[in-house]
């Protein structure tokens, strides 16, 4: 990395860092990431272009942390949870439903209230697959600044409102990860410094097998099966303090606020408005699909309703990490989440006849 990337990431680590802690000092949800994004929108939003020219926060450092949520995600599986997975043939219909729902209706949404043609409003309707959506989404011709921030804001809101929403929910501030333990061990299993250590193979061996092995979401979901293997076994005595998810809550939360790198106030200000309406309706659709599935399994409201809150699958993740809320559960649903929505981009668009680049 050259020394200006550097001293410029260093910068905004330890900008995130001090948003994080005067978050936390007001008592927000999810202190650390929300507080990291928030800080780090408002420095890319006051800096002039020239400052943070082609700067570009480093892939591989939040694709690293990525893969330490993915660990302790794994840490909270257990013969009992994987045990509990019977219903999860309902779960991938329920999600199937709620795709096509979601993005008929967000289509809606940025057609005709936002104005957007058509290429545009299909392939920023899409609740999840981000990266897809874009990747499509240019091949159709769509405006790609409108599409991106569309899919940026419509993750960012989700991941900003939610944890308030069960703040309210609750009556007190949630997600600050402290002093949570893994199932089924203690903290006298290793000593600190070597189960840091066993994260960090468990992190790149993941990652590295779950690339070979193309898993989607390899970054998250490599460590988090191989993690989650040796917990279901008992071979892995692995505690991890709570301050490691606020690391990873700072560092997730940096990247999301350096994707307001290039977006006028003007921009913002036409699109916030039809994310906000459109995330909206998702997470309403979303609360009935979680209730009706709370209603059949008894698996609690909160833990279904994160399994349908449309964010990026990382970024509810840590979320339901960071709330004790059956993340493993929740990562699963999330990856069925992006995978029918990948399949359902790919087949509507060619039946649409938006999967070739437009005049």
């Amino acid at each position: 990395m050259r020394p200006r990337f550097l001293l410029i990431t260093w910068i905004m680590l330890l900008a995130g860092a001090a948003g994080g802690i005067l978050a936390a000092s007001v008592h927000l949800p999810m202190p650390w990431m929300l507080g990291s994004l928030a800080a780090i929108a408002v420095i890319v939003a006051t800096t002039p272009d020239r400052i943070l020219g082609d700067y570009v926060f480093p892939r591989r450092l939040r694709e690293t942390f990525t893969g330490v949520i993915g660990v302790m995600i794994g840490t909270q599986v257990s013969p009992e949870m994987i045990a509990h997975l019977g219903f999860l043939p309902l779960s991938v219909i329920a999600l199937a439903l709620f795709v096509v729902l979601a993005h008929g209706g967000n289509y809606l949404i940025f057609r005709h209230i936002g104005g957007m043609e058509k290429s545009t409003a299909f392939f920023s309707g899409s609740p999840g697959g981000l990266m897809e959506s874009i990747a499509l989404g240019d091949a159709s011709g769509a405006d790609i600044r409108v599409l991106s921030i569309q899919q940026f804001l419509r993750i960012i809101l989700v991941v900003g409102l939610l944890p308030l929403g069960f703040s309210i929910w609750r009556g007190a501030p949630v997600g600050s990860a402290a002093g949570m333990a893994p199932m089924g061990h203690t903290a006298e299993d290793l000593p600190l410094w070597a189960g840091l250590l066993l994260m960090v193979l468990l992190v790149f061996l993941g990652q590295a097998v779950g690339r070979r092995i193309r898993l989607p979401a390899a970054q998250l979901i490599g460590p988090l099966v191989l993690t989650g293997a040796l917990n279901v076994t008992g071979l892995m005595p692995l505690h991890l303090p709570g301050w490691v998810i606020g690391v990873a809550q700072v560092v997730v939360g940096v990247g999301l606020g350096m994707r307001f790198v290039g977006v006028t106030g003007r921009m913002l200000t036409r699109s916030v408005g039809l994310s906000l309406l459109s995330v909206s309706y998702m997470m309403v659709i979303g609360a009935g699909f979680a209730w009706a599935l709370h209603a059949a399994t008894n698996i609690p409201f909160e833990h279904m309703l994160l399994s349908f809150a449309p964010g990026g699958v990382t970024e509810m993740s840590l979320v339901a990490l960071s709330l004790s809320a059956n993340p493993a559960l929740v990562s699963i649903h999330h990856l069925i989440r992006i995978l029918l929505t990948v399949l359902e981009l790919s087949l509507v668009a060619r039946r649409l006849n938006l999967s070739q680049r437009m005049p």
